[in-house]
């Protein structure tokens, strides 16, 4: 089962990854004005946080089954409305729907994992769903680009609602056996308060480290096609570009060195993971010649690749069974919020090439040290409970 989950969370990131192109042109082909386009783009991240929070405090409270297949369900609907979008009104508004709807499926599904992951391997496990985000970011865009290109927009998202409609049906008969059972929690939920995972040392370094991960995602999807075209390089530099960091780090969470997850602990490989991201886009900041910009790329997929399974061990270290959802919930509130400031606020700052990769490099490696530095606290959420 946990294979058909992973199949969930690839499909999740597909759909998320497929928008990317051709969101922006159709909400233009719709008379939207920039600023409206902007929103249609930033709107669904907004819905999507709203979206996780809320799924994370629904799995604890009735389990990630129920959550899973509620999402699958309206996602694939809303997935559908899309053909029914007249205008730039009625899209902003789908776009709001798609976004909440799809919220509520990435912390059940990452909540399923880990309550079923046996601790010894948790790391090894997260990276494998990590593979699988990884794979979605490089076939996501890619297959949408091209089919859009010979069809339409509407088109790609009916494709991907039919696709959820029949994960749904599969997960509401394949998952039914793991259906939620109540166990005796209720006394340490009672006793529990939202604000212990913003105190807990471990849980505020996930949550910077999901942060941080995304905000740099973000630079680089405003900064990096412009630099590229800049140097005189056409558009499919960028994707070759962006593609190369894929796959260094699907390389990385698929080989056995992926064992290192379970072995370092992890608040060492995220403060490896985001030192390396943080020296890419330094690195990112000077150069211009091809060959360095693929190695540059080649650094970040390292760091990705290290960054992301400690962050979701260290959030699985740091939390218990009862209130891991509402942990993944928050977390992947952060990743939504993440991309959109890295790119608005670099956007707001109106800076060069260069220095928008450096301030961002300086930011993760600040981020890098305030993970250090915490190291020797306790991880263990029983102790601030």
């Amino acid at each position: 089962m946990r294979a058909f989950v992973y199949l969930i969370v690839f499909f999740s990131f597909f759909d998320l990854f497929s928008q990317l192109p051709i969101m922006s042109p159709f909400a233009l082909s719709l008379g939207a004005s920039s600023f409206i386009t902007g929103l249609v783009v930033g709107i669904y991240s907004f819905a999507n946080t709203i979206g996780n929070v809320l799924s994370g405090f629904m799995t604890d409270r009735r389990g990630p089954y129920l959550m899973l297949i509620i999402g699958l369900f309206t996602s694939a609907l809303s997935l559908l409305l899309y053909s029914l979008a007249m205008g730039p009104a009625s899209l902003l508004g789908i776009r709001f729907i798609h976004g909440f709807m799809e919220g509520l499926i990435v912390p059940a599904a990452f909540t399923f994992l880990a309550n079923r992951a046996e601790k010894s391997k948790r790391g090894s496990s997260v990276a494998v769903s990590g593979a699988f985000v990884g794979l979605a970011a490089i076939i996501g865009p890619a297959y949408s680009g091209i089919v859009a290109s010979k069809t339409s927009a509407t088109f790609i998202m009916t494709v991907n609602g039919v696709i959820f409609f029949i994960i749904a049906i599969c997960a509401f008969f394949l998952l039914r056996s793991f259906t939620y059972v109540k166990k005796k929690k209720l006394e340490g939920a009672k006793n529990f308060r939202v604000r212990t995972l913003f105190t807990h040392p471990g849980m505020v370094r996930a949550f910077a480290g999901a942060f941080f991960l995304m905000f740099s995602q973000g630079v680089l999807a405003l900064v990096l096609p412009l630099k590229v075209e800049a140097l005189g390089f056409d558009t499919k530099i960028t994707g070759m570009l962006l593609s190369s960091f894929g796959i260094v780090a699907i390389l990385i969470f698929l080989l056995p060195i992926n064992k290192i997850f379970d072995k370092v602990a992890p608040m060492i490989t995220l403060a490896f993971g985001i030192s390396m991201m943080g020296l890419c886009m330094i690195f990112l900041s000077q150069v211009t010649e091809l060959p360095y910009l693929f190695l540059a790329m080649a650094l970040y997929g390292i760091g990705f690749a290290f960054l992301f399974p400690s962050i979701n061990s260290l959030l699985i270290d740091s939390s218990k069974p009862e209130f891991r959802g509402k942990a993944y919930g928050y977390f992947y509130a952060f990743f939504s919020i993440g991309v959109v400031a890295g790119s608005s606020v670099i956007g707001y700052l109106d800076l060069s090439f260069k220095g928008a990769f450096m301030l961002t490099g300086i930011i993760l490696l600040i981020v890098a040290l305030f993970t250090m530095a915490g190291m020797k606290k306790s991880l263990e959420l029983t102790e601030t409970v």
